[in-house]
């Protein structure tokens, strides 16, 4: 390996390190990824950030002692950062800077710079059993799933964490819409999105909205339009999916045929292990029809019609509590139930990263990971 590789090797095992890994893989695709978002010195630089916020003066102190000059770090900082190889944000006057993971970041930044080439590499890390087993190792997940909000009863007293209005009222701001990376990367390969025509349906808020703005992904919204284009995704099925804290740094509107995550929980023997949600679909086989409609509306595959056509079956396996199937039932026969053990999401996003850090699974830990799933099989 020559030198120029070699920092990318350090960077790819530098942030294998943080909260969310980022493995290597047979084929190399990692190191490829890093060399379309780093150049060679700012991978260097790169090296002295972690998943937590760091102040700039403290980054220009580490970066000298490994001999980058102190007058060009902050260049090379927002160089990176508009390149969306790392998150920033100012705070009372003083820069901080901080790595992402590659899924949910370093990915997504690419939106307006997605190539053949660069979905090839994607697509050959994501699939690799390393990148797999790497995601679904965490204690808690980066994602959760929040139920749509007609499909939740009155009488569920929902927390605001679990409701996609209360999350936007109570958000402080700015919001932005931008196009959704897995249905363009999907419509690129040919592969057009089955759900919707629209593009805009992936929300950041607060300092990733901010980011998104400037560097030109996406455009700004008011609190009522961030409203009504939930509202839009709610109509046609989507699956909210926000970060996996109360106050939540983006929610995604997702689709079984386009979006990373949900392909990844159809592809497990019994996914909803992994998934972080409150509720859970159930039927009134009394009132149930067998008419289909729920079937068709769920983007994971956790519903059926039984063999005689006459009621639907959900899989406690598969289901995620999104709450789709709840709201288009004719009969009315479906509803969404809490389940008894609660799961609150931690604070905010570095509050996650960190019990995500403490609770890491090894080499070990994920060996045991690989021979379960291949048990449930």
């Amino acid at each position: 390996m020559d030198t120029a590789d070699r920092i990318y090797r350090d960077l790819q095992q530098h942030l294998d390190r943080q909260a969310i890994g980022f493995p290597a893989t047979k084929s190399g695709a990692e190191i490829r990824i890093l060399k379309r978002l780093f150049g060679p010195e700012e991978a260097r630089l790169a090296l002295h950030l972690t998943y937590k916020p760091t102040p700039l003066n403290r980054i220009c102190e580490l970066a000298e002692g490994s001999g980058i000059p102190r007058d060009r770090v902050e260049s090379m900082l927002d160089n990176m950062a508009r390149n969306g190889a790392i998150e920033h944000a100012e705070k009372e006057g003083t820069r901080y800077f901080w790595t992402m993971p590659f899924i949910v970041g370093m990915f997504e930044y690419q939106l307006k710079r997605l190539t053949p080439e660069f979905l090839g590499d994607v697509g050959q890390y994501m699939s690799d059993r390393a990148f797999g087993l790497s995601f679904l190792s965490t204690e808690r997940p980066q994602m959760r799933t929040i139920p749509v909000g007609k499909s939740i009863a009155v009488e569920h007293h929902v927390a605001t964490y679990d409701h996609i209005v209360e999350i936007i009222n109570g958000a402080e701001g700015p919001f932005a819409i931008l196009e959704c990376i897995c249905r363009k990367s999907a419509t690129m390969g040919g592969n057009p999105c089955k759900k919707t025509s629209r593009q805009e349906t992936c929300m950041p808020i607060g300092e990733m909205a901010k980011h998104a703005i400037q560097n030109g992904m996406g455009r700004a919204i008011g609190r009522e339009e961030a409203l009504e284009i939930a509202r839009m995704n709610e109509a046609e099925g989507l699956v909210f999916q926000p970060s996996n804290a109360q106050k939540a740094d983006f929610i995604c509107a997702c689709c079984g045929c386009c979006c990373g995550m949900l392909r990844l929980q159809k592809m497990l023997p019994k996914p909803a292990g992994f998934w972080a949600t409150n509720y859970y679909a159930a039927v009134n086989t009394e009132a149930c029809t067998g008419c289909g409609v729920c079937v068709e509306r769920c983007q994971v595959d956790a519903v059926t019609v039984d063999d005689s056509g006459s009621t639907a079956l959900v899989n406690l396996d598969r289901c995620i509590g999104c709450g789709n199937c709840i709201v288009t039932c004719p009969a009315g026969a479906m509803s969404l139930l809490r389940k008894k053990k609660e799961t609150v999401p931690p604070q905010d996003t570095e509050a996650l990263y960190d019990e995500i850090m403490a609770h890491k699974k090894g080499t070990l830990g994920r060996m045991m990971l690989a021979a379960k799933l291949m048990l449930k099989r």
